[in-house]
Protein backbone atom coordinates (compact mmCIF):
# COMPACT_ATOMS: atom_id res chain seq x y z
CA UNK A 1 0.00 0.00 0.00
CA UNK A 2 1.09 3.46 -0.59
CA UNK A 3 2.52 5.62 2.07
CA UNK A 4 3.35 2.03 4.55
CA UNK A 5 7.15 1.16 4.91
CA UNK A 6 8.23 -2.33 3.69
CA UNK A 7 11.45 -3.92 4.94
CA UNK A 8 13.59 -5.23 2.18
CA UNK A 9 16.80 -7.03 2.50
CA UNK A 10 17.89 -6.54 -1.19
CA UNK A 11 16.47 -2.72 -0.90
CA UNK A 12 19.39 -2.13 2.46
CA UNK A 13 22.05 -4.12 0.25
CA UNK A 14 22.01 -2.16 -3.24
CA UNK A 15 20.82 0.92 -2.06
CA UNK A 16 24.54 2.41 -0.61
CA UNK A 17 25.25 0.97 -4.43
CA UNK A 18 22.92 3.09 -6.17
CA UNK A 19 23.73 6.40 -4.07
CA UNK A 20 27.36 5.54 -4.94
CA UNK A 21 26.62 5.35 -8.67
CA UNK A 22 24.29 8.22 -9.41
CA UNK A 23 26.78 10.72 -7.33
CA UNK A 24 30.21 9.59 -9.05
CA UNK A 25 30.33 7.14 -12.06
CA UNK A 26 26.62 8.30 -13.41
CA UNK A 27 28.11 11.98 -13.84
CA UNK A 28 31.29 10.82 -15.43
CA UNK A 29 29.46 8.32 -17.59
CA UNK A 30 26.92 11.27 -18.86
CA UNK A 31 30.06 14.00 -18.78
CA UNK A 32 31.77 11.37 -21.61
CA UNK A 33 28.83 10.71 -23.32
CA UNK A 34 28.63 14.48 -24.04
CA UNK A 35 31.80 14.78 -24.62
CA UNK A 36 31.78 12.07 -27.16
CA UNK A 37 28.45 13.33 -28.65
CA UNK A 38 30.44 16.78 -29.09
CA UNK A 39 32.97 15.19 -30.75
CA UNK A 40 31.77 13.29 -32.86
CA UNK A 41 29.09 16.15 -34.15
CA UNK A 42 33.26 18.12 -34.54
CA UNK A 43 34.39 15.73 -36.51
CA UNK A 44 31.65 14.82 -38.73
CA UNK A 45 32.66 16.65 -41.58
CA UNK A 46 36.56 16.11 -40.89
CA UNK A 47 36.26 12.38 -40.62
CA UNK A 48 33.93 11.32 -43.16
CA UNK A 49 35.27 8.43 -45.60
CA UNK A 50 37.84 10.00 -48.22
CA UNK A 51 36.72 7.27 -50.99
CA UNK A 52 39.94 6.97 -52.25
CA UNK A 53 40.72 10.46 -54.11
CA UNK A 54 43.61 12.10 -54.07
CA UNK A 55 42.68 15.76 -55.86
CA UNK A 56 40.05 17.74 -56.19
CA UNK A 57 39.69 20.35 -58.50
CA UNK A 58 37.08 22.86 -57.31
CA UNK A 59 35.68 25.29 -59.96
CA UNK A 60 33.12 28.00 -59.54
CA UNK A 61 31.84 29.72 -62.71
CA UNK A 62 29.16 31.90 -63.58
CA UNK A 63 27.92 32.40 -67.30
CA UNK A 64 31.05 30.08 -68.83
CA UNK A 65 29.51 28.17 -71.29
CA UNK A 66 32.28 28.50 -74.22
CA UNK A 67 34.78 27.42 -71.87
CA UNK A 68 33.21 24.80 -69.86
CA UNK A 69 33.56 21.63 -72.43
CA UNK A 70 37.67 22.75 -73.75
CA UNK A 71 38.50 23.26 -69.70
CA UNK A 72 36.90 19.96 -69.02
CA UNK A 73 38.77 18.32 -71.76
CA UNK A 74 42.00 20.11 -70.60
CA UNK A 75 41.40 18.88 -67.06
CA UNK A 76 41.21 15.25 -68.13
CA UNK A 77 44.67 15.31 -70.03
CA UNK A 78 46.37 16.71 -66.98
CA UNK A 79 44.65 14.98 -64.18
CA UNK A 80 45.50 11.68 -66.32
CA UNK A 81 48.99 12.54 -67.14
CA UNK A 82 49.46 12.79 -63.06
CA UNK A 83 48.32 9.06 -62.64
CA UNK A 84 46.14 10.01 -59.35
CA UNK A 85 42.43 9.34 -58.26
CA UNK A 86 40.20 12.91 -58.63
CA UNK A 87 37.08 14.42 -58.85
CA UNK A 88 36.13 17.58 -60.75
CA UNK A 89 33.67 19.62 -58.87
CA UNK A 90 31.80 22.70 -60.69
CA UNK A 91 29.66 25.01 -58.71
CA UNK A 92 27.53 27.03 -60.96
CA UNK A 93 26.62 30.14 -59.41
CA UNK A 94 23.07 30.51 -60.41
CA UNK A 95 24.55 31.01 -64.26
CA UNK A 96 21.71 32.01 -67.00
CA UNK A 97 23.08 30.80 -69.54
CA UNK A 98 23.32 27.20 -71.32
CA UNK A 99 26.24 26.22 -68.68
CA UNK A 100 23.76 24.04 -66.28
CA UNK A 101 22.96 21.99 -69.96
CA UNK A 102 26.93 21.60 -70.53
CA UNK A 103 27.46 20.47 -66.84
CA UNK A 104 24.91 17.74 -67.06
CA UNK A 105 26.07 16.59 -70.72
CA UNK A 106 29.81 16.68 -69.32
CA UNK A 107 28.83 14.90 -65.96
CA UNK A 108 27.40 12.56 -68.46
CA UNK A 109 30.44 11.46 -70.40
CA UNK A 110 32.41 11.30 -67.32
CA UNK A 111 31.19 10.34 -64.01
CA UNK A 112 34.47 12.08 -62.05
CA UNK A 113 32.70 15.42 -63.39
CA UNK A 114 30.20 16.34 -60.98
CA UNK A 115 28.33 19.58 -60.11
CA UNK A 116 26.18 21.79 -57.84
CA UNK A 117 24.18 24.34 -59.37
CA UNK A 118 23.08 27.57 -57.30
CA UNK A 119 19.56 28.98 -58.01
CA UNK A 120 20.61 32.60 -57.69
CA UNK A 121 23.91 33.90 -58.07
CA UNK A 122 25.47 34.17 -54.25
CA UNK A 123 28.93 34.95 -55.32
CA UNK A 124 32.19 33.42 -55.01
CA UNK A 125 32.81 32.98 -51.81
CA UNK A 126 29.57 30.86 -51.86
CA UNK A 127 30.33 28.71 -54.54
CA UNK A 128 33.85 27.80 -52.97
CA UNK A 129 32.34 26.96 -49.23
CA UNK A 130 30.05 25.02 -51.18
CA UNK A 131 32.62 23.34 -53.40
CA UNK A 132 35.18 22.54 -50.26
CA UNK A 133 32.31 20.78 -48.23
CA UNK A 134 31.98 18.28 -50.97
CA UNK A 135 34.96 17.77 -52.01
CA UNK A 136 36.96 14.39 -50.38
CA UNK A 137 40.35 14.75 -52.11
CA UNK A 138 43.88 14.74 -50.05
CA UNK A 139 44.51 18.15 -52.35
CA UNK A 140 41.94 20.55 -53.34
CA UNK A 141 42.72 22.72 -56.14
CA UNK A 142 40.72 26.04 -56.68
CA UNK A 143 40.61 27.54 -60.59
CA UNK A 144 38.86 29.89 -62.66
CA UNK A 145 36.32 28.69 -65.51
CA UNK A 146 37.37 31.34 -67.69
CA UNK A 147 40.45 29.62 -69.08
CA UNK A 148 42.66 32.27 -67.90
CA UNK A 149 43.91 29.70 -65.13
CA UNK A 150 45.91 26.77 -66.83
CA UNK A 151 45.67 23.19 -65.75
CA UNK A 152 49.14 22.49 -66.82
CA UNK A 153 50.25 24.31 -63.65
CA UNK A 154 48.11 21.89 -61.47
CA UNK A 155 51.21 19.42 -61.03
CA UNK A 156 53.41 21.97 -59.89
CA UNK A 157 51.10 23.51 -57.46
CA UNK A 158 50.83 20.24 -56.18
CA UNK A 159 54.64 19.21 -56.06
CA UNK A 160 55.23 22.67 -54.04
CA UNK A 161 52.39 21.29 -51.65
CA UNK A 162 54.13 18.21 -51.04
CA UNK A 163 57.07 20.18 -50.43
CA UNK A 164 56.35 20.83 -46.91
CA UNK A 165 53.61 23.28 -47.34
CA UNK A 166 49.71 23.71 -46.73
CA UNK A 167 48.70 26.28 -49.38
CA UNK A 168 50.12 27.26 -52.11
CA UNK A 169 49.32 30.84 -54.04
CA UNK A 170 49.48 30.95 -58.25
CA UNK A 171 50.99 34.41 -58.74
CA UNK A 172 50.27 34.92 -62.61
CA UNK A 173 53.78 36.71 -63.05
CA UNK A 174 52.72 38.17 -66.49
CA UNK A 175 48.72 38.58 -66.74
CA UNK A 176 46.75 39.43 -69.69
CA UNK A 177 44.49 41.71 -68.30
CA UNK A 178 43.90 45.18 -69.25
CA UNK A 179 45.87 47.86 -67.34
CA UNK A 180 42.03 48.92 -65.80
CA UNK A 181 42.63 45.48 -63.97
CA UNK A 182 46.56 45.04 -63.71
CA UNK A 183 46.96 48.54 -61.73
CA UNK A 184 44.09 48.45 -59.40
CA UNK A 185 45.75 44.57 -58.59
CA UNK A 186 49.14 45.46 -57.84
CA UNK A 187 47.56 48.82 -55.50
CA UNK A 188 45.53 46.06 -53.44
CA UNK A 189 48.83 42.99 -53.31
CA UNK A 190 50.83 45.99 -52.12
CA UNK A 191 48.45 46.95 -49.35
CA UNK A 192 47.01 43.67 -48.36
CA UNK A 193 50.62 42.17 -47.69
CA UNK A 194 51.73 45.71 -45.43
CA UNK A 195 48.57 45.31 -43.32
CA UNK A 196 48.40 41.42 -42.97
CA UNK A 197 52.05 40.69 -42.65
CA UNK A 198 51.93 37.86 -45.61
CA UNK A 199 54.35 38.34 -48.74
CA UNK A 200 52.04 37.52 -51.29
CA UNK A 201 52.23 39.44 -54.92
CA UNK A 202 48.76 38.31 -56.13
CA UNK A 203 45.84 37.46 -53.51
CA UNK A 204 43.57 37.70 -56.10
CA UNK A 205 44.62 34.35 -58.01
CA UNK A 206 42.07 31.42 -58.78
CA UNK A 207 44.39 29.49 -59.14
CA UNK A 208 45.48 27.60 -55.56
CA UNK A 209 46.43 24.47 -53.70
CA UNK A 210 45.06 23.13 -50.46
CA UNK A 211 45.86 20.50 -47.83
CA UNK A 212 42.70 19.08 -47.11
CA UNK A 213 42.79 20.47 -43.32
CA UNK A 214 43.15 24.00 -44.62
CA UNK A 215 39.12 24.13 -46.28
CA UNK A 216 38.46 22.10 -42.99
CA UNK A 217 39.68 25.24 -40.79
CA UNK A 218 39.14 28.25 -42.68
CA UNK A 219 35.89 29.57 -42.58
CA UNK A 220 34.63 31.21 -46.33
CA UNK A 221 31.97 33.82 -45.54
CA UNK A 222 30.72 37.13 -47.68
CA UNK A 223 33.83 37.97 -50.67
CA UNK A 224 36.59 36.58 -48.52
CA UNK A 225 38.04 33.96 -50.68
CA UNK A 226 40.59 36.42 -51.70
CA UNK A 227 41.82 36.30 -48.13
CA UNK A 228 42.07 32.65 -47.70
CA UNK A 229 46.15 32.76 -47.89
CA UNK A 230 45.84 35.49 -45.35
CA UNK A 231 43.50 33.49 -43.27
CA UNK A 232 45.34 30.36 -43.44
CA UNK A 233 48.73 32.01 -42.28
CA UNK A 234 47.36 33.88 -39.31
CA UNK A 235 45.93 30.05 -38.36
CA UNK A 236 49.46 29.26 -38.52
CA UNK A 237 49.67 27.02 -41.95
CA UNK A 238 52.44 27.54 -43.82
CA UNK A 239 51.70 29.69 -47.56
CA UNK A 240 53.54 29.51 -50.63
CA UNK A 241 53.58 31.49 -53.72
CA UNK A 242 54.75 30.20 -57.15
CA UNK A 243 54.41 31.90 -60.69
CA UNK A 244 51.81 30.46 -62.98
CA UNK A 245 50.77 30.93 -66.50
CA UNK A 246 47.89 33.15 -67.32
CA UNK A 247 46.11 33.45 -70.60
CA UNK A 248 44.09 35.51 -72.32
CA UNK A 249 40.74 35.25 -72.22
CA UNK A 250 39.05 33.56 -75.46
CA UNK A 251 35.10 34.12 -74.35
CA UNK A 252 32.86 36.29 -73.03
CA UNK A 253 33.92 39.24 -70.65
CA UNK A 254 35.11 39.22 -66.89
CA UNK A 255 32.81 39.20 -64.79
CA UNK A 256 34.81 41.70 -62.37
CA UNK A 257 34.92 45.67 -62.59
CA UNK A 258 36.84 48.49 -60.87
CA UNK A 259 34.10 48.27 -57.97
CA UNK A 260 35.95 44.67 -57.39
CA UNK A 261 38.81 46.35 -55.94
CA UNK A 262 36.42 49.06 -53.44
CA UNK A 263 34.91 45.93 -52.15
CA UNK A 264 38.47 44.29 -51.97
CA UNK A 265 39.78 47.25 -49.36
CA UNK A 266 36.61 47.22 -47.51
CA UNK A 267 36.71 43.54 -47.36
CA UNK A 268 40.46 43.97 -45.79
CA UNK A 269 39.08 46.18 -43.03
CA UNK A 270 36.63 43.89 -42.20
CA UNK A 271 39.00 40.62 -42.40
CA UNK A 272 41.58 42.89 -39.90
CA UNK A 273 38.33 43.72 -37.23
CA UNK A 274 36.93 40.54 -37.13
CA UNK A 275 39.64 38.39 -36.91
CA UNK A 276 42.55 40.53 -35.10
CA UNK A 277 40.01 42.12 -33.15
CA UNK A 278 36.97 40.23 -32.66
CA UNK A 279 38.00 39.45 -29.32
CA UNK A 280 39.14 42.28 -28.45
CA UNK A 281 37.02 45.69 -29.77
CA UNK A 282 38.22 47.91 -27.48
CA UNK A 283 42.23 47.44 -28.82
CA UNK A 284 40.40 48.63 -32.27
CA UNK A 285 37.77 51.76 -31.45
CA UNK A 286 39.88 52.60 -27.98
CA UNK A 287 43.21 53.20 -30.14
CA UNK A 288 40.83 55.64 -32.10
CA UNK A 289 39.00 57.34 -29.39
CA UNK A 290 42.24 57.68 -27.20
CA UNK A 291 44.02 59.40 -30.08
CA UNK A 292 41.18 61.63 -30.72
CA UNK A 293 40.30 62.67 -27.59
CA UNK A 294 44.09 63.61 -26.98
CA UNK A 295 44.19 65.47 -29.86
CA UNK A 296 40.96 67.52 -28.52
CA UNK A 297 41.98 68.16 -25.41
CA UNK A 298 45.69 69.34 -26.40
CA UNK A 299 43.72 71.88 -28.90
CA UNK A 300 41.41 73.01 -26.26
CA UNK A 301 43.99 73.08 -23.62
CA UNK A 302 46.24 75.41 -25.58
CA UNK A 303 43.43 77.50 -26.42
CA UNK A 304 42.41 77.60 -22.44
CA UNK A 305 45.74 78.57 -21.90
CA UNK A 306 46.17 81.76 -23.64
CA UNK A 307 42.47 82.85 -22.62
CA UNK A 308 43.60 82.71 -19.04
CA UNK A 309 46.94 84.59 -19.82
CA UNK A 310 44.74 87.28 -21.93
CA UNK A 311 46.50 86.31 -24.62
CA UNK A 312 43.03 85.56 -26.91
CA UNK A 313 39.28 84.98 -26.09
CA UNK A 314 37.92 81.82 -26.71
CA UNK A 315 34.43 83.26 -27.89
CA UNK A 316 35.35 83.95 -31.32
CA UNK A 317 37.98 80.87 -32.14
CA UNK A 318 35.68 77.99 -33.80
CA UNK A 319 39.25 75.91 -33.31
CA UNK A 320 38.12 75.51 -29.75
CA UNK A 321 34.66 74.06 -30.87
CA UNK A 322 36.67 71.65 -33.15
CA UNK A 323 38.41 70.10 -30.06
CA UNK A 324 35.04 69.79 -28.11
CA UNK A 325 34.12 67.85 -30.91
CA UNK A 326 37.03 65.66 -31.04
CA UNK A 327 37.17 65.59 -27.06
CA UNK A 328 33.29 64.17 -27.59
CA UNK A 329 34.39 61.64 -30.66
CA UNK A 330 36.81 60.02 -29.11
CA UNK A 331 34.67 59.29 -26.04
CA UNK A 332 32.14 57.94 -28.14
CA UNK A 333 34.64 56.09 -29.77
CA UNK A 334 35.70 54.64 -26.49
CA UNK A 335 32.45 53.61 -25.37
CA UNK A 336 31.31 52.25 -28.57
CA UNK A 337 34.56 49.64 -27.55
CA UNK A 338 33.37 48.98 -24.46
CA UNK A 339 30.05 48.03 -26.42
CA UNK A 340 31.99 45.64 -28.54
CA UNK A 341 33.48 44.11 -25.55
CA UNK A 342 29.94 43.52 -23.55
CA UNK A 343 28.90 41.66 -26.50
CA UNK A 344 29.68 38.14 -27.86
CA UNK A 345 30.61 37.65 -30.96
CA UNK A 346 27.85 34.84 -32.51
CA UNK A 347 28.58 32.75 -36.18
CA UNK A 348 25.96 31.91 -38.00
CA UNK A 349 26.32 29.82 -41.23
CA UNK A 350 24.49 31.17 -44.10
CA UNK A 351 22.43 28.78 -46.32
CA UNK A 352 22.42 28.24 -49.95
CA UNK A 353 19.57 27.21 -51.83
CA UNK A 354 20.83 24.49 -54.26
CA UNK A 355 18.76 23.83 -57.33
CA UNK A 356 20.41 20.55 -58.48
CA UNK A 357 23.19 18.48 -57.07
CA UNK A 358 24.48 15.47 -58.89
CA UNK A 359 26.91 13.45 -57.48
CA UNK A 360 26.14 9.60 -58.65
Amino acid sequence: MRGRFYFSPFRCIFAPVKVFFVKTIGPKMSDNYQKTSEEQNQRQFRDRPQKGIDISVVIPLYNEEQSLMPLSLSLRDVLDRMNVTYEVIFVDDGSTDNSLKLLREIHRKNRRYKFISFRKNYGKSAALSVGFQHAVGRVIVTMDADLQDDPNEIPRLVEKLEAGYDLVNGWKKKRHDPITKTIPSKLFNFTTSAMTGIKLRDFNSGLKAYRREVVQDIKVFGEMHRFLPVLAHWAGYKVAEIPVVHHPRKYGKTKFGVSRFLHGFLDLVTILFTTRYSKRPLHFFGVIGLLTFLFGFAIDLELAIEWMIGKTSISNRPLFTVGVLLIIVGVQFVSIGLLGEMITRTNTAEEYVIKEKVFN
